[in-house]
């Protein structure tokens, strides 16, 4: 993370990166305890069980936080999905079996992943010991039992309503925790004090809003439960609001590297901080979570959507009134896991590239901008360069260089204590070109080939015999220097 160290006086690059609204206190639907609220100077937190809601929810305090639910999750999934998809659901760094939208028609249930999504910097959950509570099921609801369609139901139809039930508890469980992200930690007064305005702002992200947005989808959910006992269908729901989760979830999701980075300097190096939060995360409101814990909901939650949609596909009829919804909200949302994937990639390589600025020293060679829209760092790596000394006898020699590889910028270089004095530089592909050699004719070495420059950064035409320290690494650079776009 040592860039991200740097990172944080780049107050451009961030705000260019993460486009999220600043969050409004005001505006939020959260609401903080009456005395936090009153009492001026006040450092006390919320001490409230559960988040504090614009509306009378039924359901929500009989469900535990959502940490419990996903450890109760986990081990029920350990008995019916394969490895990958477990990873998935125990390590937050992956989005694993999110990669491959469901075919419209597939009736096979949750599918392996082909590829893993690019991986962020966020911790695992604490590894303590967690009491699973029982959550509620569809069929131990007193208006089920009243209503006596357990008698008429098939166990299909049963295992359907439960599904769609548990997408409506496991929001109440996440809108839970979410409740004590926000209440407890983000309205600390004493912990706000520990922080300037805008490491507030990158730790906590906009999960408030993340938060309203929460409480709009179950206050939803639980209007649908209350008015159809036999759940009708529940995609046509998840589908109106993805516009909203799209906003939300993938600028913080995006944001996480910063948060957690911002997070781990703070525990080492502010006491205040740390004090302040050790003394918050022993509240029986967090029931033993630490805070990162709680800052990884929403990305924890929005995966878990995906899965919990595609159960009740195949559950679902094919001739189903509620099929077309449900498809299209499973659409909407793995392409919200896309994007997410595709914003965490995009500030890993802008993290890599500011990261490298540091270490170039152009020198008398005309630099470069470094850090510009769209480029990424596809490959490097050091080789050694043919050289020939101006002596009588003409004498050859190897020097050791280093590449770096832009989609669309070529940089040689000399490597010395972990810096790069930079030698020259050309325009990728349009002035990079490659050559095999035949090396055993030219006495070279068998790893060698031939670098073409037709404009390098003084305009002129150069060339140069370069050495890969196996075959496997020079058939990787030749691919890679020959790729055109």
């Amino acid at each position: 993370m040592m860039a991200l160290k740097s990172a944080w006086d780049l107050e451009r690059m961030h705000s260019k990166l993460f486009s999220s609204p600043r969050l409004k206190e005001e505006n939020t639907l959260f609401t903080l305890n009456d005395q936090d609220k009153s009492a001026k100077g006040a450092t006390d937190p919320v001490k409230e069980e559960g988040p504090s809601v614009s509306f009378q929810s039924k359901y929500i305090h009989i469900f535990p936080l959502y940490q419990e639910y996903s450890l109760r999750e986990v081990k029920y999934d350990l008995n019916r999905l394969n490895k990958s998809l477990v990873s998935e659901l125990i390590t937050p760094e992956y989005l694993k079996g999110l990669q491959s939208p469901l075919s419209p028609h597939s009736r096979s249930g949750t599918q392996s992943p082909k590829q893993s999504i690019a991986e962020t910097t966020v911790s695992p959950l604490p590894s303590h010991h967690i009491k699973v509570k029982p959550c509620t099921l569809w069929q131990e609801l007193e208006e089920v039992k009243a209503s006596g369609l357990l008698r008429s139901l098939t166990n299909r139809q049963i295992r359907l309503q439960e599904c769609m039930f548990e997408l409506i508890g496991s929001e109440a469980s996440y809108l839970k925790s979410l409740g004590v992200a926000v209440n407890h930690f983000y309205g600390s007064k004493a912990l706000k004090q520990t922080l300037s305005q805008r490491e507030h702002h990158i730790l906590f992200s906009n999960i408030c809003r993340v938060m309203a947005a929460s409480e709009n989808f179950f206050m939803a959910l639980e209007k649908r439960l209350s008015e159809h006992v036999l759940i009708p269908q529940v995609g046509d729901i998840v589908l109106k609001h993805c516009p909203e989760f799209q906003t939300l979830y993938v600028p913080y999701v995006t944001n996480m590297m910063f948060q957690e980075a911002l997070l781990n300097q703070l525990l080492q190096q502010n006491r205040h901080f740390l004090y302040s939060l050790k003394k918050l995360e022993s509240d029986p409101v967090c029931q033993r979570q630490s805070l990162k814990s709680f800052l990884v909901l929403p990305f924890q939650r929005i995966t878990r959507v995906k899965l919990l949609l595609e159960s009740i596909l195949k559950l679902t009829e094919p001739d189903a009134d509620s099929l077309s919804n449900l498809e299209k909200a499973i659409q909407a949302i793995y392409e919200i896991v896309m994007d997410c994937d595709k914003g965490v990639r995009k500030m890993k390589q802008t993290e890599e590239l500011v990261c490298l600025k540091m270490l170039l020293d152009f020198g008398k060679v005309k630099s470069v901008p470094l850090v510009v829209s769209g480029r990424f760092l596809v490959h490097q790596g050091s080789m050694r360069q043919r050289t020939v000394e101006n002596t009588s006898n003409s004498k050859v020699s190897f020097i050791s260089i280093y590449l770096h590889l832009f989609n669309d910028l070529l940089i040689i270089s000399l490597k010395k204590d972990q810096r790069f004095r930079v030698m020259d530089h050309a325009e990728f592909p349009t002035h990079v070109h490659v050559e095999t050699l035949k090396t055993a004719v030219l006495g070279l070495p068998p790893d060698s080939f031939l670098l073409r420059l037709s404009q390098n950064q003084t305009g002129l035409k150069t060339a140069m015999i370069l050495v890969a320290h196996t075959k496997s690494d020079k058939e990787t650079w030749i691919k890679m220097l020959s790729c055109r776009h």
